[in-house]
This record gives structure tokens, C-alpha cells and sequence, in this order.
């Protein structure tokens, strides 16, 4: 097991290949499906190779990508939090996404300060995008609340709906 990050709660880890029932459950979820979009996902197998082709590929191409993140009370396995580097953004995408039973209890704010100091601290990164859905307005808090800047909607490369559009760093 990697461990890429811990907080007060969580242990945000890289994905292993063990993650796929998680990960075939979280892609799945209405939340998932709702505010970021269907994978195509349906399998164990299908989940395994998502693993290894989107997440443990981001991995070995840009040095980040989206760690499972898991309560260190239990080691149950919650959600995802991450860098991720999307076409039509200059920068890398601060992302997250968590099972609905966790939903309300701070573990979206807690991960994605945690991903965004790592970015600006170890990583070096010193400016990041983050993009939601126009009606996901609890993302949009917590993105507000780590301190990211709204910037406007815009539309990215293959996509089939505009998202909204928040950025931090170099001037906000």
C-alpha cells in the first residue's frame, strides 16, 4: 500500500488492483452518475481495468491521479480524492467523490485540502482548476470553503454539459 496522504480521518492511498468491487460501487453511485458522469463501468473486470488504465496511468504519466480515500478508523474504503489533468484546462483539476452514506460529514473538505496543500507543497504545483456540475452546489462550497475562486462556466472538450469553473493560485 502507498500512502500518499493522511488527514485527521482519512488515509488518501494509491489505487490497487483489490480497490475494483470499491471502485465498481463508486462509479456507480447516483451521486457518481449525477454529478460526474457515467464511466461505462459495470463489471468487476471493466472496474479493474479502469484501475489500471485511468488511474494507475495518471499515475506513471503525470506523477498524480485520483488516491482511494479510506477512514483510518476502519480502513473502509469512502472515496476518491485527486489531481487530475483534463483537456481543456492548463492546469491540473482538483476532483474528488465520495459514497453517499459519508455524505454531510466533512470528508469532501477535509480531502480536497489536504490533495491541495500536497499540489502547492510537495508537488509544486502552484495553480489549480477545479469543475463541477451547475447543479452540484455542495462541491461548489466546499471548493469555496478550501479557498478556490469561481471564474465562470465553461465547456470542456467532450463533454456533454458545461461545468462550472473555479481556480487557485497565481493571483487566485
Amino acid at each position: 500500500m502507498v500512502v500518499v496522504l493522511e488527514t485527521g480521518r482519512l488515509i488518501l492511498r494509491e489505487a490497487e488492483a483489490g480497490d475494483a468491487p470499491f471502485i465498481l460501487e463508486l462509479l456507480n453511485s447516483p451521486g457518481f452518475l449525477e454529478n460526474i458522469g457515467d464511466r461505462g463501468v459495470r463489471t468487476l473486470d471493466e472496474a479493474a481495468a479502469y484501475i489500471e488504465e485511468r488511474v494507475l496511468g495518471s499515475y506513471r504519466s503525470y506523477g498524480f491521479g485520483m488516491w482511494v480515500t479510506v477512514q483510518k478508523l476502519d480502513s473502509t474504503p469512502v472515496g476518491l480524492a485527486g489531481l487530475v489533468k483534463r483537456d481543456g484546462l492548463d492546469v491540473p483539476d482538483v476532483g474528488y467523490a465520495f459514497i453517499q452514506r459519508v455524505w454531510g460529514q466533512g470528508y469532501a473538505q477535509e480531502a480536497a485540502a489536504a490533495v491541495l496543500a500536497h499540489a502547492r507543497g510537495p508537488l509544486g504545483i502552484p495553480k489549480l482548476a477545479a469543475i463541477t456540475t451547475l447543479e452540484n452546489f455542495a462541491s461548489m462550497a466546499v471548493l469555496r470553503k478550501i479557498g478556490f475562486t469561481y471564474r465562470g462556466v465553461i465547456q470542456l472538450p467532450g463533454a456533454d454539459r458545461e461545468s462550472t469553473h473555479f481556480t487557485v493560485g497565481d493571483g487566485g
